[in-house]
């Protein structure tokens, strides 16, 4: 049975910083990506990342300012977060896919965790 717990949101300040982790159990992945939601919005995507970590990707609103990372000893996936604004307040979600390139489109992740609320105050 695959599982993916995240855990490392909170409130934070603005201009601070959250680490995200996302330990997946049940089997291994080739992509991982992380998505957010915030209230009356569509889930967007955030950043994804390949098996090995040597291709990423990011949404535009976080390129510079957040990483996405992996363990794959720990089948676990971070997503470190620095000068945090109060617009990426959400629930983050991580998700899994079973290709290997890497995706951008929610539909095409197969498995989601129960995500995490980060909220960055002004």
């Amino acid at each position: 049975q695959v599982q993916l717990v995240e855990s490392g949101g909170g409130l934070v300040q603005a201009g601070g910083s959250l680490r995200l982790s996302c330990a997946a159990s049940g089997r291994t992945f080739s992509v991982m990506g992380w998505f957010r939601q915030a209230p009356g919005k569509e889930r967007e995507f955030v950043a994804t990342i390949n098996w090995s970590g040597s291709n990423t990707y990011y949404a535009n609103s976080v390129k510079g300012r957040f990483t996405i990372s992996r363990d794959n000893a720990e089948n676990t996936v971070y997503l470190q977060m620095n000068s945090l604004k109060p617009e990426d307040t959400a629930v983050y979600y991580c998700a899994a896919a079973g290709s290997v390139a890497l995706r951008t489109i929610s539909s095409d992740y197969n498995y989601w965790g129960q995500g995490t609320q980060v909220t960055v105050s002004s």
